[in-house]
């Protein structure tokens, strides 16, 4: 099974998640992509969709899927996004694409997340994937000063803007062994808008694509 068959298994799964007349947040990224592609096909079943990014806001209204703002849409039923890594306690590193904080907010309006990811995705300690986060232009410097003196090596992803108009700084170096602590140490650093942990509100449910179909951890 290639990754995109292994994304391509987790979408459809995903699918088997949906009540009808659901409102569902949809994530953004490769894996996404495919469930949003998934959802066309039954968008009559559902009350329309809640998006991460405005990427996926345009692919949802490209196939004719009604797009509703949060604040329309009050609490949801489930969220369903992809990941860059996790583990099997359903810790999460996201914002490869750069829509961490949207996703992040999502998550925690949603009553249930559901991760999908090609199991490329597991891993034991979650690190070997840069931590992305989301920081405001005129803290810059300030944040990758006070990311250097936890050990981290910060990167600004260059040409890149997000879509609340905020910058990324890539963090090489974390070894993380407790997430839920350190996405709150990040989270107190002024200027930090979100990172990319997702530990204080992690997936309940991991789809993984691999050869054998897919994995369900919960």
């Amino acid at each position: 099974m290639t990754q995109d068959q292994g994304k391509q298994a987790v979408a459809e799964a995903a699918l088997e998640e949906i009540e009808n007349g659901m409102v569902v947040g949809v994530g953004t990224g490769s894996t996404a992509n495919f469930f949003i592609d998934g959802l066309a096909r039954i968008k009559g079943r559902i009350d329309g969709a809640v998006a991460s990014s405005e990427a996926s806001a345009e692919r949802l209204a490209g196939h004719g899927i009604r797009v509703l703002e949060l604040n329309q849409a009050g609490r949801l039923p489930l969220y369903v996004d992809g990941a860059d890594e996790a583990t099997r306690h359903l810790h999460l590193i996201k914002g490869g694409g750069g829509a961490l904080t949207r996703e992040k907010i999502v998550a925690a309006a949603s009553d249930r997340f559901v991760c999908i990811a090609d199991d490329s995705k597991l891993v034991d300690v979650l690190g070997t994937f840069p931590l992305p986060l989301e920081v405001i232009p005129m803290a810059r410097a300030h944040v990758a000063r006070e990311l250097v003196a936890l050990d981290g090596i910060p990167e600004l992803r260059t040409g890149f803007t997000t879509d609340n108009g905020n910058l990324i700084l890539d963090v090489r170096n974390f070894k993380i062994l407790n997430p839920v602590e350190l996405e709150e140490t990040l989270d107190h650093i002024a200027g930090v808008v979100s990172n990319g942990l997702f530990a204080r509100r992690p997936a309940d449910v991991l789809l993984l694509g691999g050869p054998d179909g897919v994995q369900r951890i919960e």
